[in-house]
């Protein structure tokens, strides 16, 4: 029976996901907790090195160290020595495969994708293979988490903080300027009014050489003429 779901490596820095398993559960708790995962991702600068959010069905871990962090979605019953075992090997598998200045010049989403056939293999491995023939050792992760305990987080911490969503801080909005016409004065009317007028005259008169230029071509250049 699979206890682990999904998981994915993220950058710490800024919550960027570069790898992740693919993902098989299209239920809507799932997709929720999905949500879930990917706001707390953002915020894993604010956490210690190890984290958890339980909910009724479902839970998150997480594991990081320098700018690299696991994450995972695992059911409830999944023992928590052996999620973050498997965030371990995870994070072992990834910075074995990828620098550090490769990671830290990602620019884009998923820039590590072919890393998932890792995380799938892994993955199987601690849903189906028993406890005894894992490399990382149970008994090993227990004791440190007992020295140090994973950081508890509530549903409420996994949630939207202040809107941010998908890599996006919000902006901050200042108010426009409010301005406020002024009434239009009898004297700008009236220069409205001369300037209307000019246009009027300037077209009739355009309208009446045009005319006068047809009938009489050698006037229009000598137009022409008196205004060069």
């Amino acid at each position: 029976m699979s206890v682990i779901f999904f998981a994915c490596v993220v950058r710490v820095r800024d919550g960027l996901p570069l790898s992740a398993s693919t993902d098989f559960y299209h239920t809507q708790d799932f997709l929720e907790w999905r949500r879930r995962l990917k706001s707390l991702a953002l915020r894993l600068a604010q956490y210690p090195g190890r984290g958890s959010a339980e909910g009724c069905d479902f839970s998150i871990h997480f594991s990081s160290f320098g700018d690299v962090a696991c994450m995972a979605i695992c059911s409830c019953q999944c023992p928590a020595a052996m999620a973050f075992c498997f965030l371990e090997t995870l994070w072992w598998e990834f910075t074995a495969s990828y620098d550090t200045t490769c990671i830290g010049l990602a620019s884009r989403p998923y820039a590590f994708l072919e890393f998932d056939s890792i995380i799938q293999k892994v993955k199987w491995h601690f849903n189906y293979v028993s406890s005894s023939q894992m490399e990382c050792s149970l008994e090993k992760i227990q004791e440190e988490l007992k020295l140090q305990p994973p950081a508890v987080l509530t549903l409420e911490d996994t949630d939207v903080a202040n809107g941010v969503m998908n890599g996006h801080t919000p902006m901050h909005l200042e108010p426009a300027p409010n301005f406020r016409m002024e009434p239009v004065t009898a004297l700008g009317i009236l220069s409205l009014i001369l300037n209307i007028m000019c246009a009027a005259l300037n077209l009739i008169r355009g309208v009446h050489l045009a005319e006068h230029s047809l009938q009489d071509p050698r006037s229009w250049f000598c137009w022409l003429d008196q205004t060069s």
